[in-house]
């Protein structure tokens, strides 16, 4: 090498006075031939070739790469090297940028010795003298023809992923542990336009969470996911209810960050899956409404049965009490009372007594039911859907406007049923007695403090303000028609009572009645001796 080719390495190979006049001062650290010891033993290739592009230097690593001996590749141009798959704009790009005086870096298709080609990151950049001429070019090396190959591999494997999730009939989230949406597919982004709703995810998790509550597994520490867990989203008066069966699966990747290279640290991610199950929901309400009809109005006939024979009861034990009453004064009264009166008093107690105990062996019992979840929302429609013949004769408007994700309930459904349609009867009979006014029902529904709430409002003539403490009353009301004298209200009171919930009518509320029904969420049912 000649004096200026060890300069292009940095470094001075002839000390002469000149160069210890203007000492640099790595060459004081360092000896003269440390650079040019460096450069050969690289493990990364190195070239060097003047401005032309023919080759002055190359360091073993650079032989290694491309299969070429010093001997051959020095004095020749770099184009040997090229390969004819390596467009030309990407040269024409190169040479621009250098010379320019800046460094390029690129990928290019190599030529090795044995006719292989190979992928080169090359680092090229100009050498400058003092006079800021460019008189060499430095040329870095590196073959990521196997590092190429493993990128296209995931990639080809993630777009191949993706296609099939875009594909797939289901619906795909993968959320973080904070719950962040960090990739969906083509059937969730549809579900955020159908519903109207950002991230439908968060809503089928906040309504799993309500529902399923500290069993709902979640967070870093979540080792069991679930699996077809039912949720449903109502639009309201807007459309149909539609329901998802939803899966989840929890899994962990280490973070990738190189902070946490020596630490290495799990990120916990949830993969959602839903299926719309509306259609096998729709057909279940259709067969199951012809039944619930039957199961209905012979509840009706039993609740009927059941409120006149303790209608009777309750009648016949006022005059049962005066007997009573008549007769033990007579007893107090002793050899001064009437004997034939005392008997006859207690001729008529003890047989009105025989005939109440008789009555109360009719009064048929209620059949026991069981707990099981409940969907507020797809109670109340099924409640007006048992009344629409009555709602469209009576002209009524209904006003529908439901949480579009309630958290199921724990309850009795036939009880629980019997009461919405109690409730929503006597808002009937109060909007047919008022002819003067519009005919509306308002029913919405609503999440709040662990509990369901619903809010029923008609505007027939209301409840009048002295008459609210005795609503709950058995056999109190304020219809004028003797017939709809009965237990309706107290019935409604005590299945309230039962899901430990609370039923309230709004003192505020003037154009009508509003009633306010909240039932606890996470009611659980120990005893059926509590009832």
């Amino acid at each position: 090498m000649t004096k200026n080719d060890h300069k292009v390495f940095g470094y001075a190979s002839i000390e002469t006075e000149e160069d210890e006049a203007q000492p640099v001062a790595s060459t004081r650290a360092l000896p003269p031939r440390v650079f040019a010891r460096i450069v050969d033993q690289l493990t990364t290739a190195v070239c060097i070739t003047d401005t032309t592009a023919n080759i002055l230097y190359v360091n073993p690593a650079f032989t290694e790469v491309t299969g070429y001996t010093a001997h051959e590749m020095v004095g020749k141009n770099t184009a040997m090297l090229s390969d004819q798959c390596t467009p030309a704009r990407v040269y024409e790009q190169m040479w621009r940028q250098l010379k320019r005086g800046k460094p390029w870096t690129g990928l290019l298709v190599n030529r090795r010795n044995h006719s292989t080609v190979y992928l080169a990151e090359l680092t090229a950049m100009p050498i400058r003298d003092e006079g800021t001429k460019t008189n060499y070019y430095l040329g870095i090396h590196r073959d990521v023809t196997a590092m190429h190959h493993l990128e296209q591999q995931v990639h080809y494997q993630k777009a191949l992923i993706e296609s099939m999730v875009d594909a797939a009939p289901a619906i795909i989230a993968l959320l973080d542990e904070n719950g962040r949406v960090i990739l969906d597919n083509h059937e969730y982004k549809k579900l955020v336009g159908d519903l109207r709703v950002r991230e439908p995810a968060a809503e089928f998790l906040r309504a799993l969470r309500e529902t399923l509550g500290e069993a709902f597994p979640w967070g870093p520490h979540a080792e069991q996911g679930f699996r077809d867990k039912e949720v449903s989203f109502d639009p309201g008066s807007k459309g149909q209810p539609r329901w998802f069966s939803c899966s989840g699966v929890w899994f962990r990747e280490q973070d990738s960050s190189a902070a946490t290279f020596f630490k290495p640290v799990r990120q916990t991610y949830l993969l959602l899956m839903a299926n719309e199950i509306t259609a096998l929901k729709r057909q279940q309400e259709a067969v199951g409404m012809n039944a619930m009809r039957a199961l209905l109005a012979e509840q009706e006939r039993v609740r009927s049965m059941r409120e006149a024979l303790q209608a009777a009861i309750f009648q016949m034990q006022g005059p049962l009490n005066l007997i009573n009453a008549a007769h033990d004064l007579l007893e107090r009264r002793g050899v001064k009372a009437d004997p034939a009166l005392r008997h006859a008093l207690n001729q008529a107690a003890t047989t009105g007594q025989a005939a109440l105990e008789r009555l109360r062996a009719l009064v048929p019992e209620v059949p026991p039911e069981a707990m099981a979840p409940v969907n507020i929302n797809q109670l109340l429609r099924e409640v007006l859907e048992l009344c629409k013949q009555r709602l469209l004769a009576s002209g009524t408007i209904i006003d529908w406007k439901p949480a579009p994700m309630l958290p199921a309930i724990n309850a009795r459904i036939g009880r629980l049923r019997g009461m919405f349609k109690q409730l929503i009867d006597n808002a009937l009979d109060a909007l047919e007695s008022n002819r003067h006014q519009p005919r509306e029902l308002r029913i919405a529904t609503g999440v709040e403090e662990q509990s369901v709430f619903v809010i029923l409002e008609d505007s027939g003539p209301g409840v009048p303000p002295q008459l609210h403490w005795r609503i709950f009353e058995p056999f109190f009301t304020t219809k004028r028609a003797a017939t709809h004298v009965g237990l309706g209200l107290a019935m409604v009171q005590e299945v309230v009572n039962e899901q430990r919930g609370v039923i309230c009518l709004d003192p505020d509320f003037t154009a009508g009645c509003r009633w306010r029904v909240s039932l606890p969420i996470k009611y659980e049912h120990h005893n059926e001796s509590e009832d």
